[in-house]
């Protein structure tokens, strides 16, 4: 065990977690053991082999500031290890150790997980619940739910059973089909690993069938937060995941508006979308696979007028690290889901989604919080020069700079995603320009050509000329 690389995972994390607790001097003997019973079973809930109590650490920082704390004293004539191991119980086999970081000494004591039975000290329970450690007797929910996990394992997609059984998987079997590959009928419950060990449908059962009864919201906002006003929230849940995902990303792709970038150009006008596609799809795919759906959240999707906020539930799979999640060591949360993923050609099992993410946009652009991890991608706006011949008070929106409670995105692009939505919605069978025009209420086809053009552009529309009589060769636009 490299205790000095360990420590430094450990001080990689924001915050601390519920398996691992940072000291500088401090010293109880009684805490101490607490803090046994207490990393153990937090351990043990977390999916975790070890706790660790860390001495020579700032509890804020993260630090490495040293320490003096002596792990060989005495209490009451007694040896610290031996006073401990003789009221823990049953014995884990907890152990200290002294290690140099950075030229400073800093004690690690090792706490194994809780195994069959909680781990206790002097005839109690404890857990860490946030910042502190809890006697169990007073949260009789918590160590029932402790217990359950010492006796079946973490809660999983695949031993949760499903709160609905009367589920059907026609979409499914659509989708399947869409990619080329072949469901058996037959089998495909146990093949994709749909059933409980006792014969049940489980979690992910429920969310690649027909209906999920899980709902997923995309939201966007005028200002920065969510005390702004909201313009709109779309649903894509409540139907097969996959087909979830699509509508989502799809939906992605209609909030990415090409801006046209006029400055230095010399011949060919550049096109800036408003954010990096790829990132934004390794991001949502990510969120989707890696998503803790046992605690019956859905990821959620946020847009602002500066960035788009993309928030999964859960924290980071046992075993990983903050080092080993940005280099893209991938250990998958929902082990069946990702399988499905990758089979289906969704993902690509190489761990290059965060590694993409932070290339474009720093790791800065991760937040981890106590049970979510939250992309959040700004927007790259193309500023437009301010005309000194343009009263900015009266047209505000020349230069977005000059009034920072103009949203240069959604103010003018609320609209513009509802009328690209339209189209695509009304171009499932091919429609001349006019007749497009007409649907949004336009007189004239210059003003609809500015929604077209973008959509031609990204090939998600296309121009044909329809075998029809008196067609007088009119190009139609559809779908592509």
């Amino acid at each position: 065990m490299d205790l000095n690389k360990i420590v430094k995972e450990l001080i990689a994390y924001p915050t601390e977690a519920n398996w691992f607790e940072f000291k500088e001097n401090w010293y109880e003997a009684y805490g101490i053991g607490e803090y046994i019973s207490s990393l153990s079973n937090a351990a043990a809930l977390e999916g975790e082999e070890y706790g660790y109590l860390v001495w020579g650490v700032n509890n804020e920082t993260h630090e490495i500031t040293g320490t003096t704390f002596d792990y060989r004293v005495d209490v009451k004539n007694e040896p610290l290890e031996h006073y401990l191991a003789r009221q823990i119980m049953p014995d884990n086999n907890f152990s200290f150790h002294e290690i140099v970081i950075d030229g400073k000494r800093v004690v690690v004591m090792v706490i194994p997980a809780a195994l069959k039975i909680p781990t206790g000290f002097d005839g109690n329970r404890y857990l860490r619940i946030g910042s502190s450690k809890v006697n169990l007797n007073k949260y009789p929910e918590r160590e029932s739910n402790l217990f359950y996990v010492l006796r079946v394992g973490l809660p999983t997609m695949c031993n949760t059973e499903s709160e609905y059984q009367d589920l059907t998987f026609d979409k499914l079997f659509v989708y399947y089909a869409a990619k080329g590959v072949v469901l058996n009928k037959r089998n495909f419950k146990k093949n994709l690993g749909l059933l409980t060990e006792n014969g049940k449908y489980n979690l992910l059962a429920q969310l690649i069938s027909d209906d999920s009864h899980i709902p997923i919201r995309f939201a966007i906002f005028k200002g920065t937060d969510k005390s702004s006003t909201m313009y709109s929230v779309r649903e894509f849940g409540n139907t097969c995941l996959l087909f979830s995902l699509d509508k989502v990303l799809e939906y992605g792709e209609v909030l990415n508006v090409p801006q046209a970038d006029e400055r230095e150009r010399k011949v060919e006008r550049k096109e800036v979308p408003l954010f990096d596609e790829e990132a934004f799809r390794e991001a949502i795919i990510n969120a989707f696979v890696h998503n803790q759906w046992t605690s019956g959240n859905a990821p959620m999707i946020t847009v602002f007028s500066d960035r788009i906020e993309i928030l999964s539930r859960g924290k980071i799979p046992p075993g990983q690290t903050i080092e080993g999640f940005y280099a893209g060591e991938s250990i998958p949360v929902n082990q069946k889901l990702s399988d499905m993923f990758l089979q289906l050609h969704i993902s690509e099992r190489t761990g290059r989604g965060v590694p993409k993410i932070t290339e474009i946009y720093g790791k800065e652009t991760y937040e981890f919080r106590e049970n979510s991890i939250l992309v959040s991608i700004p927007f790259s706006k193309v500023e437009l020069e301010l005309n000194p011949q343009v009263n900015p008070q009266v047209n505000p929106q020349v230069n977005p700079q000059v009034n920072p409670q103009v949203n240069p995105f959604i103010e003018e692009d609320s609209e513009y995603i509802k009328r690209t939505e339209c189209i695509l919605e009304f171009c499932g069978v091919p429609r001349g320009i006019i007749e497009i025009a007409e649907r949004l209420g336009y007189k004239d086809r210059k003003t609809v050509r500015k929604y077209i053009k973008p959509l031609l552009e990204q090939g998600r529309l296309a121009m044909t000329i329809p075998d029809k009589p008196n067609s007088s060769n009119q190009k139609y636009i559809t779908i592509k």
